[in-house]
């Protein structure tokens, strides 16, 4: 069960370092206040509205353009802070060197299985142990 939760909390950990480190536009286009179309990492649709080429008679100060575009950037981290793990002083490299050399061979196997009790029979059973102690499994 605890192993099941640490995967759960290693794959969430790497989402979280994807989505902060990328980086994605959202084009938004309204048309009339309200949204007409929207796309992620790509340019959104636009209206037939924003193609028509005004008239000499729509081109007045009060009107206003009915058609907007919005162009959300958002932008990922661009740097991940790393330490420096490999300046390590002499001693350090001493010490993890020999660790590791000690680690690697703690768990060597051996060439034969050796099975201590091979050679030796279990005891009789002379009494039923159960019955002379009155202990019984329900």
């Amino acid at each position: 069960m605890k192993s099941f939760f640490v995967k759960i909390a290693a794959i969430l950990m790497t989402f979280v370092v994807l989505f902060s480190t990328m980086s994605f536009t959202i084009h938004q286009h309204y048309c009339g206040g309200e949204v007409f179309a929207s796309a992620l990492f790509s340019k959104a649709d636009s209206c037939s509205m924003d193609e028509e080429a005004p008239s000499k008679e729509d081109c007045n100060i009060g009107n206003i353009d009915c058609c907007d575009t919005i162009i959300k950037i958002y932008k990922g981290q661009n740097e991940l802070e790393t330490t420096d793990v490999l300046s390590l002083n002499f001693n350090q490299q001493l010490f993890v060197a020999s660790f590791v050399y000690t680690y690697i061979n703690l768990f060597e196997g051996l060439e034969t299985n050796i099975i201590p009790f091979k050679n030796y029979s279990p005891p009789l059973l002379v009494t039923d142990i159960h019955i002379v102690d009155q202990v019984f499994l329900i």
